[in-house]
């Protein structure tokens, strides 16, 4: 029997498995495997989460990270995604709450992110860079497009949560 290959460990948490693991690209026989030129990227990409599961205290449920041209093509993907080049995933925290609270936490946290994008209701997309912008985004309806900074379903901004404050029960 012969022995499957380690995956290399980029981070505390994260293997490049776990960040170019796609159901699509199984199902469809597409090699997600990213160039060594991405390496760095991923391993950035690694210890970025690595901070943001520290700061939730939960295991992140990553349902996107690097997508080969194919596999970004074959979900729709923008053709110059972060996701494209090793610096995004999509990802919920179950364990810590609804995405609305994992991209609120990340948004009050001092972790230097790139864009920080709370979509559909459903999943906070979170990128990394050399240069983080922490940009903070919000997206409900294609059609009307992305909306600045953390907005929820009525349209209403989400205040920043203070250190230290207590919020009010309700």
């Amino acid at each position: 029997m012969r022995k499957r290959a380690r995956s290399p460990r980029l981070s505390s948490y994260y293997t490049l498995a776990r960040l170019i693991h796609s159901d699509t690209a199984r199902e469809r026989g597409i090699d997600n495997t990213p160039p060594d030129a991405l390496l760095p990227n991923l391993r950035l990409l690694a210890r970025g989460l690595d901070r943001v599961r520290r700061l939730l205290g939960h295991r992140l449920d990553i349902s996107s990270g690097y997508r080969c041209p194919e596999l970004n093509a074959a979900v729709g993907g923008a053709p110059h995604s972060q996701h494209a080049q090793g610096l995004a995933v999509d990802f919920t925290c179950p364990g810590f709450g609804p995405p609305i609270a994992v991209a609120r936490a990340i948004r009050d946290s001092k972790i230097g992110f790139d864009q920080c994008i709370y979509e559909y209701s459903e999943w906070v997309h979170l990128s990394f860079s050399a240069a983080p912008r922490r940009r903070v985004l919000t997206i409900h309806d294609a059609r009307e497009g992305y909306l600045d900074g953390l907005v929820d379903a009525h349209r209403r901004i989400v205040p920043v949560t203070r250190r230290g404050s207590r919020r009010p029960p309700g």
